[in-house]
């Protein structure tokens, strides 16, 4: 192996695993984001849901997930094996087989089913029960991920019929938003949300500068997130598409927030920043399934789309009193199809029955298997807190203190 394979090897396993700490700083920024858009007495319950979610992320696909993902198999059903390991790293390293550590690849990708975690936990925020949502973590990112991953990511059916999905529209957004849907139907929605008539009774978050600050940290999160599923920068071709997916993401997710408030002041009257933030979430959303082949202006475009497409998706939503208090389904599902969807405007390898195949199946699978595992704990422990903890918050029963002691003692 020469010095300049070294370089390569060693540049693009540190460009992997900056991207993937940059994609982990986004559990920060849902952390935020959905404490600031619930009340002040749900925050530090969710919270705890956040940090656990990740830590159970990462454990289960230590254990499990990434075997499964990447281990082999053919079309439908992968390989189910345990443990993560180097794989005869050293081995691939000293014959110029690999281009970056294996492990910088399985850090890079654990972060990415946490993500896909957290998407859930928005949706289901202010009435579920925290253990209940935490043993749906513990098989949402040990196997119901990993199953549809492996469909497109590790080489399954979804790949070998062409569907495209760089960086994980379908694979990571749309997946959790699927899972998040089951869990709400299943949920039912908050007290109050909606009334007798049909009504829609807005709740309004606690912080709205955290719910800020928590989309700006995934704004910068989504960097690593598209621009670290280039793989590798360690030369001309691969440096100047990286630099091209940064400015696609950061001009899509521009669109996206511009468009949603006009497309609020257009409907409400005036600057919703709450739809606002959705939308450039759903324009980052919508570029994600493809950040390198569009020009800017097409980026933005995308975004742009996506950003209408949220506020539309939200209200569609509460009026069919499917009570989702972040708006988690839309940006990220909703908007996740619309993304691989928009992929054939610029990628001449897509078409529009592999991209309509890959969302289909992704969407069954992950919808149909998170219903009846959250029916399951439903049978069993039950998902809802009670009707007084709902009404005190789940601070207090949940987790036995208060974010905001000072504003919202009870006694």
């Amino acid at each position: 192996m020469n010095e300049v394979t070294e370089l390569a090897y060693a540049l693009d396993t540190f460009y992997f695993l900056l991207s993937g700490a940059l994609v982990m700083f986004m559990a920060a920024g849902f952390s935020m984001l959905e404490a600031g858009l619930v009340r002040a007495k749900n925050t530090a319950e969710i919270l705890t849901k956040n940090i656990s979610l990740y830590s159970i992320a990462c454990i289960m696909y230590l254990l499990c997930g990434y075997q499964i993902m990447y281990g082999g198999g053919e079309g439908f059903i992968p390989n189910f094996g345990v443990l993560i390991g180097a794989d005869n790293e050293v081995a691939d390293v000293l014959n110029g087989d690999a281009y970056y550590s294996n492990l910088s690849d399985f850090f890079f990708q654990v972060v990415f089913v946490a993500t896909a975690m957290s998407i859930v936990s928005g949706a289901v925020a202010e009435r579920m029960k925290l253990w209940s949502f935490l043993g749906f973590a513990v098989v949402m990112t040990g196997f119901i991920y990993p199953v549809q991953g492996f469909w497109k990511w590790g080489g399954g059916f979804l790949d070998a019929a062409g569907f495209q999905d760089f960086a994980g529209s379908g694979v990571v957004h749309m997946t959790g938003a699927a899972a998040a849907l089951a869990g709400v139907i299943l949920l039912g929605a908050r007290k109050g949300k909606y009334g007798p008539n049909g009504e829609v009774k807005a709740i309004p978050g606690s912080n709205m500068p955290l719910a800020t600050l928590g989309t700006f940290i995934l704004w910068l999160g989504w960097f690593g997130f598209n621009g670290g599923s280039q793989l590798i920068v360690s030369n001309v071709l691969d440096a100047n598409a990286v630099a091209a997916i940064f400015v696609n993401t950061n001009t899509a997710a521009s669109g996206g927030a511009v468009a949603a408030l006009l497309t609020a002041r257009a409907l409400f009257g005036k600057a919703d920043l709450t739809m606002a933030l959705n939308g450039g979430i759903a324009g980052l959303v919508a570029i994600t399934a493809e950040p390198l082949m569009p020009s800017p202006l097409l980026a933005t475009i995308i975004g742009a789309i996506g950003g209408v497409l949220v506020v539309f998706s939200i209200v569609g939503l509460d009026k069919l009193k499917i009570d989702d208090p972040v708006g988690a389904i839309s940006a990220h599902g909703t908007v996740g199809i619309w993304g691989l969807l928009a992929v054939v405007l610029s990628n001449d390898a897509a078409s529009i029955g592999g991209q309509l195949l890959g969302i289909i199946s992704i969407f069954l699978w992950v919808f149909i298997s998170a219903f009846i595992v959250w029916g399951i704990l439903k049978a069993v422990v039950g998902i809802r807190v009670s009707e007084e903890e709902e009404y005190e918050g789940l601070d207090v029963g949940e987790c036995g203190l208060e974010a905001y002691p000072e504003f919202t003692k009870t006694q």
